[in-house]
């Protein structure tokens, strides 16, 4: 039972990663973003990982936006991240 209130209150780094990747693409929940946050503040890899992740979110606004002058959107973004996790088999 204590492990089931675990996982509810402080998320798995798994499902915390996955919260982020939808932040990105859409808005989340209150309840969402509250378990985020306090997972956030315990956990130094997911930290980092979100670090990363806004880091590869600029530099593919930037490239893409250079090449072909249009507007990219977050959901242009998540879609091209879908695809490398596809072929990374994650």
């Amino acid at each position: 039972m204590l492990r089931k209130f675990i996982h509810i209150l402080f998320l798995p780094c798994s499902k915390a990663t996955m919260l982020m990747e939808k932040r990105n693409a859409k808005a989340i929940s209150r309840k969402e973003d509250w378990q985020l946050s306090l997972h956030m503040k315990i956990c130094k890899w997911c930290r980092a990982y979100e670090e990363k992740l806004k880091i590869l979110d600029d530099i593919l606004k930037r490239k893409l936006s250079q090449k072909e002058n249009v507007e990219i959107n977050d959901s242009d973004i998540q879609g091209f991240k879908n695809k490398v996790l596809e072929k990374l088999n994650l």
